[in-house]
């Protein structure tokens, strides 16, 4: 079974729709919202395991420009 996480994402003021644009290309990237509250953009990310999920965090999402701040919630 593959690993699944939310990513609760806060963005740099005006940057929303860049980051959203960005993460919609990763591979392991299953869906995106832009939401409302203390975050900006919910991202649901997949992989076969939870170094996968963890690789794809802090190798691909992290270096987004306009991404300020990362919360990594694993689903069990």
């Amino acid at each position: 079974m593959a690993a699944k996480a939310f990513v609760l994402i806060e963005t740099v003021v005006g940057r929303s729709k860049e980051v959203v644009s960005a993460l919609k290309q990763l591979e392991g990237v299953k869906s995106v919202d832009t939401v409302t509250g203390p975050y900006d953009v919910i991202a649901t990310i997949e992989g076969e395991t939870l170094n996968d999920i963890g690789d794809l965090v802090t190798a691909k999402i992290h270096p987004i420009a306009g991404i300020s701040r990362t919360v990594t919630c694993l689903a069990i």
